[in-house]
């Protein structure tokens, strides 16, 4: 008897930090990872690091022309995809170099944030998951049981956010907290219009996790901030989709 195909994973932004262990993780799970990666050496290098079972794919999810040339090379080696998640993201698109958090947080405020900035971090944390998504489907319906993953993050909850005593309220803005709130909204309506495909679709928040993102103040290691994210890639046949949950549980929206 033939040995079950493996299942094949595509991770955006998976040259570093948490994507990276994410592939790593899943690789370990038998599947074949594809390390998406905006720059292709540093996506060879991150392939190589996770082993046998990884392939580098040059992606930027703000660059139409990179995501259709990734979906062709999808489609021409592997012929579907199992499990995507939409990990890449940015939290701002300009240093500030010799500025203070207090001056950063100052700068994301709605009557002082640069719109560029906004329009620039939207781009990839909500328009590029919509675009990559969509690019990814016909290879999704492939699959007898896909998975799609958004990585998001507690700090975009509505809900948390409209309570005084939430730890960082203070840090809301329109620009990444945003962000993950309307990324959270694409992902209640992919999981609308997929359910009856048998597609799951989840938001993870990997926690407060030492990344390039947050210049390595996070308090959590990269293994932690990959367990839910990876959890919910590999749901079963009976796992939930449209939910948002971090390790410890549900999260509200």
């Amino acid at each position: 008897m033939d040995a079950e195909p493996k299942r094949i994973a595509l991770i955006t932004g998976a040259n570093q930090g948490i994507g990276l262990q994410i592939a790593k993780d899943l690789a370990a799970q038998s599947l074949v990872v594809l390390i998406g990666s905006r720059n292709p050496v540093r996506g060879e290098d991150a392939a190589n690091l996770v082993g046998k079972n990884a392939h580098a794919l040059q992606l930027d999810v703000t660059d139409e022309g990179s995501i259709q040339l990734a979906a062709e090379h999808i489609q021409r080696r592997f012929g579907r995809i199992d499990v995507l998640v939409n990990n890449a993201a940015i939290s701002r698109s300009r240093q500030m170099p010799g500025t203070t958090l207090e001056e950063r947080i100052k700068s994301t405020r709605v009557s002082s944030l640069s719109l560029d900035e906004l329009r620039d971090v939207w781009e990839t944390n909500v328009f590029g998951v919509v675009a990559v998504t969509q690019a990814m489907l016909p290879l999704l319906r492939q699959s007898k049981a896909a998975r799609i993953v958004n990585v998001s993050s507690s700090v975009g909850s509505l809900t948390k956010n409209s309570d005084r005593d939430f730890i960082y309220r203070s840090t809301f803005n329109p620009v990444y907290p945003a962000s993950k709130a309307a990324l959270n909204a694409m992902t209640v309506a992919m999981a609308i219009e997929l359910e009856s495909e048998g597609i799951k679709v989840n938001a993870a928040c990997p926690g407060f996790t030492k990344t390039n993102l947050n210049n390595y103040s996070g308090t959590q290691t990269v293994e932690e901030g990959a367990r839910e994210p990876v959890r919910l890639a590999l749901l079963g046949p009976d796992g939930p989709t449209g939910t948002f949950t971090d390790s410890a549980g549900p999260i509200p929206w």
